[in-house]
C-alpha cells in the first residue's frame, strides 16, 4: 500500500513542469525579444491609420461611478425579492404576518435608502 505522500508525486511533477515552462518562456522572451533593431515608430499604438493623439479613453466623473455602484446595490436588493416570491404562497398558510411583514420592512428600508440617495443628489452625475 502506498503512503499518502506518494500519491502527491504526480501533482508535484505537474507543478514543477508548469513552473519550468512558465520561467522558460519568460527567459526565452527576454533573451530573444530585443535581438533585432526596432524603429521607434513600430512601438507606437496603431489606430486605424491615424496617429494616436491624447488619451486612449475619456475620463468619467466620479459621480458616474457612484451612480453605477448605487445601481448595482439596488439591483442586488431587488434580487432578494425573487426567493420571497417563490416561497410566499407556501409560507402564507403557516406564517402569513411574518412573510408579509418581513418583506414590507425590507421594502421600507429600500425606499428609505432610495429617498436618501435622491435627497443627497447621488443620482445626478452632471452637477
Amino acid at each position: 500500500m502506498e503512503s499518502q505522500l506518494a500519491q502527491y508525486i504526480p501533482i508535484l511533477m505537474l507543478g514543477a513542469l508548469v513552473t519550468t515552462f512558465a520561467l522558460g518562456t519568460l527567459l526565452a522572451s527576454a533573451l530573444l525579444g530585443k535581438t533585432g533593431f526596432r524603429a521607434r515608430i513600430k512601438d507606437t499604438a496603431y489606430e486605424c491609420g491615424m496617429l494616436p493623439v491624447g488619451e486612449g479613453s475619456a475620463r468619467f466623473s466620479v459621480k458616474f461611478y457612484l451612480v453605477a455602484m448605487l445601481f448595482i446595490l439596488f439591483d442586488v436588493e431587488v434580487v432578494f425579492l425573487y426567493p420571497w416570491a417563490v416561497v410566499y404562497k407556501d409560507m402564507l398558510a403557516e406564517h402569513a404576518h411574518l412573510i408579509f411583514g418581513s418583506m414590507m420592512l425590507f421594502l421600507l428600508l429600500f425606499l428609505v435608502g432610495f429617498v436618501y440617495e435622491i435627497k443627497k443628489k447621488a443620482f445626478d452625475w452632471k452637477s
